[in-house]
This record gives C-alpha cells, structure tokens and sequence, in this order.
C-alpha cells in the first residue's frame, strides 16, 4: 500500500509541472548535476579575446560586453544569439571555441557545447524537411537536459536556406517549456558571407588614412544583416530569424594586415617553443598574398594557413 501511494504521488507531481519545479530547484539547490557543467569565467575569456585574437576590436568590444551583459542577467528576455561574419582565417571559429572553452567546466568537450557544420551534418540540400525535424528535436532535448547549452553553427554561407527558421521558437523571449528555460541558451552562427561589405569598409577606411579602429558597428551591421538575407546561397536566405530580429548582433571580422597576420606566427612560434624565429615571422609575412592589388592592404586568408606556412620555413 504504501509503495502504491509513493508511485502515485511521483506521478502527480510529473503531471502538474509548477509543482515539479519546485522540487527540481530543491533538488538543484543541493546537488552540482542541474549546473551541467556550467562554469563560466568570465575574466579568463576576454583575456583570451584580447590577447588571441589579433585586429578585431570590434569582437573584443561586442562579445565581452554581450557575454557578459547576458550571464549577469538571472532572467534574460531572449537567448543571446551572435551571428559572425567575414573572411576566412579571421578568428570566427577561434572566438566561437573561446566561448565554449569559458563557460563550461569541460571546455569543448563538455557534452552541452554543440557543433554543426553544414557540410558535415547537413550535406544533401533537397533533405532540408528531415533536418529540420531532427535539428529542432536536438535543440529542444538537449536544452531540456541543460538550460545553458551552446549551439554553434559553422559554414552557414552552405547551409540550406530555411533550415535554421525552425530554430525560431527557441530564439524568441517566451520559449519556456516543461518547466526548462529555453532563455538561458547561447547560440552562435558562423559566415563568410557579408564579407564583401566588411571587406570593402576596411579598404576604404585604411585609404581615407583612418585608424583601424574607428570602424564602428554602426558602419557594417545592418549592411551584413541585409547581405546575408538577401544571398540566395545563405542559410539565412530571406529567413524569418532576420525578420523578426532575433538576432543579437551581427559581428563583423575584420580583413586582417600584414602586422596582424605576424603576430598570429609569433603567437604560434612562441607555442612551439620558437619565440626568438624572427626569419620565420618575415619569411610568413612574405609569402601570405594581400589585397587588392593596388595597396596590398589584407591578407586574402588571414591567419588561416599560417600553421602550416611555419612548417615550411621553421
């Protein structure tokens, strides 16, 4: 009799969801398993942004502040959602690494860090119905498991458009279901499209003679956010994300110059062990190619093949 009562009382409160909550929170206030992981240093990564990724002031700015800003609110209104944009080699998925490998105790191998690449996970575009059943049944259990988990899109210049609207729920401010919090969620999307508006802002700034850094997020957000909805070939194709603005910021990676693109050599040689390999940092410097022809202001791959250049004069 009494083991019918237990069971009848645990099934009463798996019905009646505001009550189930309140256990949950007891059981969450004595036990470090709801945490999932959850270990955020906020110090240590924009140390990280600073020190690691080179020419970027506007990421270092709007990704420490946004960071920040979102973590320190216990009830945010929306998931913070970052969309990066621009050239190969610039330090988008660096940065996108950086936030996983902060915020959670076991860095990007921790189980609540998601990674989809479009090429990998969605390669066939005419199965886009099918993914977008099995993306949104992803998303919704694992933010069950975890109200804080991280999903990071790459290669969104190939994902196939209309793909990533069924996440639009989830980015909205009232997404709270079975008592879990979908608001506490951080997502990131990663491109190269709009990098022709970034690019041609940077040369055009670096032939008025202004410094770098007075490129402000006023002069380029908008424009990549009308770019990418209006490239056919992006996964944000016309999509309702853009539309209702659920996006947080568009943040754009600058073209990176010749100085830059030495420091990320130094920066790799100091890790080899090779700090003083001054010959390498030049010989590197030499054969990265630069654009445009006239002026030869930015590297054409950023700091992308540098690691394997050093290979080739160490």
């Amino acid at each position: 009799m009494g083991k019918m009562l237990a069971v009848l009382c645990i099934l009463v409160l798996l019905a009646y969801c505001p009550v189930l909550c309140v256990f949950q929170k007891l059981y969450c206030s004595i036990s470090d398993s709801c945490d999932c992981d959850f270990r955020p240093n906020i110090r240590d990564l924009e140390w990280d942004i600073y020190k690691n990724v080179f020419g970027q002031h506007l990421v270092q700015d709007i990704v420490s502040e946004e960071v920040v800003k979102f973590l320190q609110n216990k009830n945010p209104e929306r998931p913070l959602v970052l969309s990066f944009h621009g050239s190969s080699g610039t330090g988008k998925t660096l940065v996108s690494s950086m936030l996983g490998t902060h915020l959670f105790g076991s860095a990007m191998s921790s189980p609540y860090v998601h990674q989809f690449v479009a090429t990998l996970h969605f390669p066939v575009p005419h199965q886009v119905q099918q993914y977008r059943r099995e993306l949104k049944s992803w998303v919704q259990g694992n933010l069950t498991e975890c109200a804080h988990s991280i999903f990071i899109f790459d290669e969104m210049e190939k994902m196939p458009p209309g793909l990533v609207d069924v996440l639009e729920p989830f980015l909205g401010p009232s997404h709270i279901v079975f008592c879990t919090n979908y608001r506490k969620a951080v997502y990131v999307f990663i491109s190269t499209t709009g990098e022709e508006v970034i690019n041609t802002v940077a040369v055009e700034n670096r032939q008025s003679g202004r410094e770098r850094e007075a490129i402000t997020l006023g002069d380029l957000e908008d424009a990549i956010a009308l770019a990418v909805y209006n490239n056919n070939t992006s996964g944000f194709f016309q999509s309702s994300i853009i539309q209702q603005k659920l996006i947080t910021h568009f943040v754009p990676f600058l073209p990176l110059s010749r100085g830059h693109v030495e420091r990320c050599v130094r920066s790799q040689l100091c890790q080899r062990g090779h700090c003083q390999r001054s010959d390498v940092v030049e010989a590197v410097g030499r054969d990265v190619i630069f654009h445009p022809v006239q002026g030869q202001y930015f590297s054409t791959t950023g700091c992308k093949a540098v690691s394997a250049k050093i290979d080739l004069f160490l």
